[in-house]
């Protein structure tokens, strides 16, 4: 009965010792890696979904200053933007976010 005893309680010991190695510090090592990637992959989708929004917003700008506004034939923005003028006969070029960007009369340049 002794052994029996000693037996079981030595299988016990081992069970309890190998439940115990299962938790290493690697698998919380591996969880703060994949976290780590999934910020550098949110940045990346962040950085992209705003490209995107700001190209959609740039040609939706653009569409609009030509359907509503008046196109400027023989002047050009200061990098050579197209030059609307609007109802109140403001000059304006639309940027890379699509916001309308006023100029003066004379900052514009004569086009090529």
């Amino acid at each position: 009965m002794k052994k029996l005893f000693s037996t079981a309680l030595v299988v016990v010991a081992l069970f309890a010792a190998s439940q115990s190695f299962a938790q290493t510090h690697k698998d919380t090592t591996l969880v703060q890696k994949a976290g780590t990637t999934a910020k550098k992959g949110w940045k990346a989708t962040k950085k992209t979904a705003s490209k995107v929004g700001n190209k959609t917003a740039q040609i939706a700008s653009s569409g609009a200053a030509a359907v509503v506004d008046k196109k400027y034939d023989s002047k050009v923005g200061p990098q050579g933007q197209t030059i609307y003028i609007d109802k109140n006969s403001y000059y304006y070029y639309v940027n890379k976010k699509g916001r309308h960007i006023y100029v003066k009369e004379s900052a514009l340049v004569a086009k090529p």
